[in-house]
């Protein structure tokens, strides 16, 4: 089996890459271990930034986003009792969210490229790369469990395949450089069904730790409360988690967030991580296989866009004009725009989540830093900057 880029992992990094590419002529193959309804069914939340949403518009695989995502212009910040509004669009000079869930992006894609006749193999396993420092780098599979090893020999491999795939492994651990940071906080989410609670999401510093109200549709929405990442779910029951919500986000004027029945819960620890080491021979990775940021700052599948246009211009100005100065620098480039995604993403967890071992003044402090950030123009200007998406620095 042959191709010219190998595309491990299905999720909104690899399908869109194979989306790119095949706008620019170039074919590849995607090798996913789930299944199409696994992968189309695990529900996650989405922030799409504006540049995301614009490459999702620009290149035919937006109109449903366009029809079923909500648009937001702004954000609120709730501390000591009181709420106040971030005005995006016009602090960034007309630039928004969209609040359109992961899954739906993967959807779009999944359908875009099988209609385009994509190869697309799920439910594979023991995928493993090889001869990354050839020219022809290979890939092996089994389509099923027990079937036939096979192979895919291909001029690049492209590892979108998250933090758990196979694909960062097979960099050498002497040249692979990463670093982490584990965050002393949980996020139990749930979804519920009720009406939407706000026009816009409210992010919530309180005593008793860090609250999110989040649309989802206008039946079902999704919302988070700041719990200890080693607590079980099976400690919150419906009633208990409803209860400290309501203590988090109700206000004194009588605004009380609106019960309903909860259709899935579940707890996350939250990290920051990043793999330096984004390209090794002939191997790219991309989004969550190369960084992982804690969800506050809505940057996760925003960083694995951003990622995938410059890989997408890189291979099509390879095979244009064997030009490959965009490969080389692949990292470099990625990583400018990483790091800075996470700094926002470390800063908006910090300056928003109760660390319980922190002393009081390290607790008025972090109040001072929202009052801050609420009232001067300038650090509203640079919340609102990176909350719609900083420019891809080439």
């Amino acid at each position: 089996m042959q191709t010219q880029v190998g595309i491990i992992g299905a999720g909104p990094a690899g399908l869109l890459l194979s989306h790119l590419l095949h706008l620019q002529g170039i074919e590849s193959i995607i090798f996913e271990s789930r299944s199409r309804e696994e992968i189309e069914g695990t529900i996650r939340a989405g922030v799409l930034e504006q540049g995301t949403v614009d490459l999702l518009n620009a290149t035919g695989v937006g109109e449903r986003m366009m029809k079923e995502g909500h648009v937001h212009h702004g954000i609120e910040l709730q501390f000591n009792g009181k709420r106040h509004r971030i005005n995006m669009g016009e602090l960034t000079g007309g630039k928004n969210i969209t609040v359109y869930a992961q899954h739906e992006v993967i959807k779009d894609l999944v359908a875009a490229r099988l209609q385009a006749g994509a190869k697309i193999y799920f439910n594979v396993s023991d995928v493993s790369l090889h001869d990354l420092d050839s020219t022809t780098p290979k890939i092996h599979f089994r389509q099923e469990k027990e079937g036939e090893l096979l192979e895919l020999t291909c001029d690049f491999i492209a590892g979108c395949d998250g933090f758990h795939g196979p694909s960062r492994k097979a960099i050498p651990k002497e040249v692979r450089i990463e670093k982490q940071k584990i965050y002393p906080f949980g996020w139990l989410g749930i979804l519920a069904k009720t009406p939407p609670v706000n026009p816009e999401l409210i992010y919530t510093n309180h005593e008793r730790g860090f609250a999110l109200l989040s649309t989802r549709s206008p039946e079902v929405q999704r919302h988070y409360i700041q719990v200890d990442p080693s607590d079980h779910i099976d400690n919150w029951s419906d009633d208990r988690i409803w209860t400290e919500l309501h203590a988090r986000v109700d206000m004194a004027d009588g605004w009380t967030v609106k019960d309903g029945p909860i259709i899935q819960k579940n707890i996350v620890s939250m990290r920051s991580f990043v793999c330096e080491t984004m390209q090794y021979g002939r191997l790219f990775l991309a989004g969550d296989a190369a960084h992982i940021v804690p969800p506050t700052g809505a940057k996760g599948l925003n960083l694995a866009a951003a990622d995938i246009q410059v890989l997408a211009r890189g291979i099509s100005e390879y095979y244009q004009s064997s030009n490959e100065n965009l490969l080389e620098r692949y990292s470099e480039i990625c990583l400018r725009r990483v790091w800075k995604a996470q700094r926002f993403s470390y800063w908006m967890t910090t300056m928003l989540h109760r660390n319980f071992e922190h002393s009081p003044f390290d607790a008025g402090i972090q109040l001072a830093e929202l009052d801050y950030v609420t009232s001067s123009n300038a650090a509203s200007k640079s919340l609102a900057e990176n909350y719609v998406g900083l420019p891809l620095e080439w």
